[in-house]
């Protein structure tokens, strides 16, 4: 009998708890969540196409209308041409982020200067809004000080009086 209940033992905690520790089950959804249905191999075979399409054009330096379609569509539909210059000169301009892809890809001697330049950026602004602090927090005491000063005028001169 007694082997029986030890069988069972260890074959439910082989079967359920052995299982949930090597494979961990994730937590389920919130109550308030719409299950999405799941997609047939046509609307797969779109999506993959598309985010392909969109990852090959996320390669390229100059990212056109192609992946920002919308901000070009603004300036077309108001007629705006001179807008539609300035967001292409803007976006040939590489922004950090970009310019870090492509300094990853040429290898760590590329990769280091601009490592240093987004270091020396942030440093910047950091030391930028320090000072800026400081300077506030100075400013903040001297207005204390001095309502101080206007509220009590006889204590500077006692101490005067009993230091002289």
């Amino acid at each position: 009998m007694k082997l029986k209940v030890v069988w069972r033992k260890v074959s439910d905690y082989v079967r359920y708890d052995l299982k949930e520790i090597a494979f961990p089950s994730s937590l389920p959804d919130p109550p308030h969540i719409i299950k999405r249905r799941k997609l047939n191999w046509k609307e797969r075979y779109y999506v993959l196409k598309e985010a392909s399409r969109l990852y090959a054009a996320s390669w390229v330096r100059d990212i056109g209308p192609d992946l920002r379609p919308n901000d070009y569509k603004k300036y077309v539909e108001n007629g705006d041409k001179s807008n539609v210059g300035d967001v292409e000169n803007k976006e040939k301009e590489p922004s950090t982020l970009e310019d870090l892809a492509v300094a990853a890809r040429g290898g760590m001697e590329t990769l280091r200067p601009a490592m240093q330049r987004v270091y020396m950026t942030r440093a910047s602004a950091y030391r930028d809004a320090l000072k800026s602090f400081i300077h506030g927090y100075q400013e903040g005491i001297q207005q204390v000080m001095s309502k101080k000063e206007e509220s009590n005028p006889q204590q500077p001169e006692d101490i005067s009086k009993k230091s002289g």
